[in-house]
Protein backbone atom coordinates (compact mmCIF):
# COMPACT_ATOMS: atom_id res chain seq x y z
CA UNK A 1 0.00 0.00 0.00
CA UNK A 2 1.31 3.46 -0.93
CA UNK A 3 1.80 6.10 1.67
CA UNK A 4 0.72 9.72 1.20
CA UNK A 5 4.34 10.71 0.57
CA UNK A 6 4.70 8.17 -2.22
CA UNK A 7 1.48 9.39 -3.81
CA UNK A 8 2.74 13.00 -3.65
CA UNK A 9 5.99 11.97 -5.36
CA UNK A 10 4.05 10.23 -8.12
CA UNK A 11 1.90 13.32 -8.73
CA UNK A 12 5.00 15.50 -9.19
CA UNK A 13 5.95 18.72 -7.43
CA UNK A 14 3.27 20.40 -5.45
CA UNK A 15 2.08 23.87 -6.55
CA UNK A 16 3.35 25.47 -3.33
CA UNK A 17 6.82 24.06 -3.92
CA UNK A 18 6.80 25.30 -7.54
CA UNK A 19 5.71 28.77 -6.40
CA UNK A 20 8.44 28.84 -3.76
CA UNK A 21 11.02 27.85 -6.39
CA UNK A 22 9.79 30.60 -8.72
CA UNK A 23 9.93 33.15 -5.90
CA UNK A 24 13.48 32.07 -5.05
CA UNK A 25 14.51 32.37 -8.70
CA UNK A 26 12.96 35.85 -8.91
CA UNK A 27 14.79 36.95 -5.73
CA UNK A 28 18.07 35.58 -7.10
CA UNK A 29 17.48 37.38 -10.40
CA UNK A 30 16.79 40.67 -8.61
CA UNK A 31 19.93 40.20 -6.52
CA UNK A 32 22.03 39.62 -9.66
CA UNK A 33 20.55 42.73 -11.33
CA UNK A 34 21.19 44.82 -8.21
CA UNK A 35 24.80 43.62 -7.99
CA UNK A 36 25.36 44.48 -11.67
CA UNK A 37 23.81 47.91 -11.16
CA UNK A 38 25.96 48.64 -8.09
CA UNK A 39 29.08 47.52 -9.97
CA UNK A 40 28.09 49.77 -12.88
CA UNK A 41 27.53 52.77 -10.59
CA UNK A 42 30.85 52.23 -8.76
CA UNK A 43 32.74 51.83 -12.02
CA UNK A 44 31.05 54.93 -13.47
CA UNK A 45 31.94 56.93 -10.35
CA UNK A 46 35.56 55.70 -10.43
CA UNK A 47 36.01 56.69 -14.07
CA UNK A 48 34.18 59.94 -13.34
CA UNK A 49 36.41 60.63 -10.34
CA UNK A 50 39.54 60.41 -12.46
CA UNK A 51 37.93 62.56 -15.16
CA UNK A 52 36.84 65.03 -12.47
CA UNK A 53 40.40 65.44 -11.21
CA UNK A 54 41.60 66.07 -14.78
CA UNK A 55 38.77 68.56 -15.40
CA UNK A 56 39.07 70.53 -12.17
CA UNK A 57 42.86 70.57 -12.18
CA UNK A 58 43.16 71.66 -15.79
CA UNK A 59 40.39 74.29 -15.62
CA UNK A 60 41.95 75.88 -12.53
CA UNK A 61 45.42 75.74 -14.07
CA UNK A 62 44.20 77.41 -17.27
CA UNK A 63 42.19 80.10 -15.47
CA UNK A 64 44.27 80.87 -12.39
CA UNK A 65 47.70 79.31 -12.98
CA UNK A 66 49.58 77.37 -10.33
CA UNK A 67 52.98 77.46 -8.60
CA UNK A 68 54.61 79.80 -11.08
CA UNK A 69 52.73 78.44 -14.10
CA UNK A 70 50.90 81.42 -15.62
CA UNK A 71 47.18 81.33 -16.34
CA UNK A 72 46.82 80.71 -20.06
CA UNK A 73 43.15 81.68 -20.21
CA UNK A 74 43.02 84.38 -17.51
CA UNK A 75 39.62 86.06 -17.53
CA UNK A 76 38.06 83.41 -19.81
CA UNK A 77 36.36 80.92 -17.51
CA UNK A 78 34.06 79.44 -20.15
CA UNK A 79 36.98 78.76 -22.52
CA UNK A 80 39.02 77.24 -19.69
CA UNK A 81 36.10 75.01 -18.71
CA UNK A 82 35.43 73.92 -22.30
CA UNK A 83 39.09 72.97 -22.84
CA UNK A 84 39.32 71.07 -19.55
CA UNK A 85 36.00 69.34 -20.21
CA UNK A 86 37.13 68.18 -23.66
CA UNK A 87 40.28 66.65 -22.16
CA UNK A 88 38.32 65.01 -19.34
CA UNK A 89 35.76 63.67 -21.84
CA UNK A 90 38.58 61.83 -23.65
CA UNK A 91 39.59 60.26 -20.34
CA UNK A 92 35.95 59.40 -19.59
CA UNK A 93 35.47 57.83 -23.03
CA UNK A 94 38.35 55.44 -22.49
CA UNK A 95 37.27 54.51 -18.98
CA UNK A 96 33.59 54.09 -19.70
CA UNK A 97 34.02 52.33 -23.04
CA UNK A 98 36.53 49.79 -21.79
CA UNK A 99 35.78 49.50 -18.04
CA UNK A 100 32.26 50.52 -17.07
CA UNK A 101 30.45 49.39 -20.22
CA UNK A 102 33.12 47.23 -21.86
CA UNK A 103 31.10 44.05 -21.56
CA UNK A 104 28.04 45.45 -23.29
CA UNK A 105 27.08 44.93 -26.89
CA UNK A 106 26.21 48.55 -27.68
CA UNK A 107 26.06 48.34 -31.45
CA UNK A 108 28.50 49.96 -33.83
CA UNK A 109 31.53 51.82 -32.53
CA UNK A 110 30.72 54.85 -34.72
CA UNK A 111 27.19 55.07 -33.31
CA UNK A 112 28.52 54.82 -29.76
CA UNK A 113 31.11 57.56 -30.36
CA UNK A 114 28.71 60.11 -31.80
CA UNK A 115 26.15 59.42 -29.06
CA UNK A 116 28.91 59.84 -26.46
CA UNK A 117 29.88 63.17 -28.08
CA UNK A 118 26.27 64.41 -28.08
CA UNK A 119 25.69 63.35 -24.46
CA UNK A 120 28.88 65.12 -23.39
CA UNK A 121 28.06 68.27 -25.37
CA UNK A 122 24.77 68.45 -23.47
CA UNK A 123 26.68 67.68 -20.27
CA UNK A 124 29.12 70.52 -21.01
CA UNK A 125 26.22 72.98 -21.36
CA UNK A 126 24.89 71.76 -18.00
CA UNK A 127 28.34 72.28 -16.44
CA UNK A 128 28.92 75.82 -17.75
CA UNK A 129 25.39 77.12 -17.11
CA UNK A 130 25.93 77.71 -13.35
CA UNK A 131 29.39 79.13 -14.14
CA UNK A 132 27.97 81.63 -16.63
CA UNK A 133 25.37 82.72 -14.10
CA UNK A 134 27.84 83.30 -11.27
CA UNK A 135 30.66 84.79 -13.38
CA UNK A 136 28.71 87.03 -15.75
CA UNK A 137 25.31 87.69 -14.16
CA UNK A 138 26.30 87.81 -10.50
CA UNK A 139 29.85 89.04 -11.23
CA UNK A 140 31.28 86.69 -8.61
CA UNK A 141 34.75 86.00 -10.03
CA UNK A 142 36.81 84.52 -7.24
CA UNK A 143 38.29 80.99 -7.31
CA UNK A 144 35.95 79.66 -4.61
CA UNK A 145 32.77 80.78 -6.39
CA UNK A 146 34.15 79.53 -9.70
CA UNK A 147 34.84 76.07 -8.27
CA UNK A 148 31.52 75.80 -6.45
CA UNK A 149 29.43 76.87 -9.44
CA UNK A 150 31.12 74.76 -12.07
CA UNK A 151 32.98 71.95 -10.33
CA UNK A 152 30.38 71.11 -7.70
CA UNK A 153 26.96 72.30 -8.92
CA UNK A 154 27.53 72.03 -12.67
CA UNK A 155 29.44 68.76 -12.68
CA UNK A 156 27.05 67.24 -10.12
CA UNK A 157 24.05 67.96 -12.33
CA UNK A 158 25.87 66.83 -15.46
CA UNK A 159 26.96 63.60 -13.76
CA UNK A 160 23.36 62.56 -13.15
CA UNK A 161 22.46 63.34 -16.77
CA UNK A 162 25.51 61.52 -18.15
CA UNK A 163 24.89 58.37 -16.10
CA UNK A 164 21.34 58.21 -17.43
CA UNK A 165 22.44 58.96 -21.03
CA UNK A 166 25.35 56.48 -21.03
CA UNK A 167 23.30 53.69 -19.51
CA UNK A 168 20.19 54.09 -21.67
CA UNK A 169 21.38 55.65 -24.93
CA UNK A 170 25.15 55.62 -25.45
CA UNK A 171 26.01 52.15 -24.11
CA UNK A 172 22.68 50.28 -24.07
CA UNK A 173 22.99 46.58 -23.38
CA UNK A 174 21.59 45.21 -26.63
CA UNK A 175 22.67 41.69 -25.64
CA UNK A 176 20.29 41.73 -22.65
CA UNK A 177 17.44 42.87 -24.90
CA UNK A 178 18.09 39.95 -27.27
CA UNK A 179 18.04 37.47 -24.33
CA UNK A 180 14.57 38.68 -23.30
CA UNK A 181 13.22 38.39 -26.87
CA UNK A 182 14.60 34.87 -27.45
Amino acid sequence: MDTAEQLAEQDGPQPAAAEAGAADAERASRWVRLRRFVREVLSFLSVGGISYIVDVGLSNLLLFGFAGIPALLDGSPIKAKVVSTLVSVAVAWLGNRFLTYGGRDSGSEFSTIWKFAVANAIGMVIVVAPLGMTWYLLEMRDPVTYNISTNIVGIGLAMVFRFWAYRTWVFPDRGAAREVVE
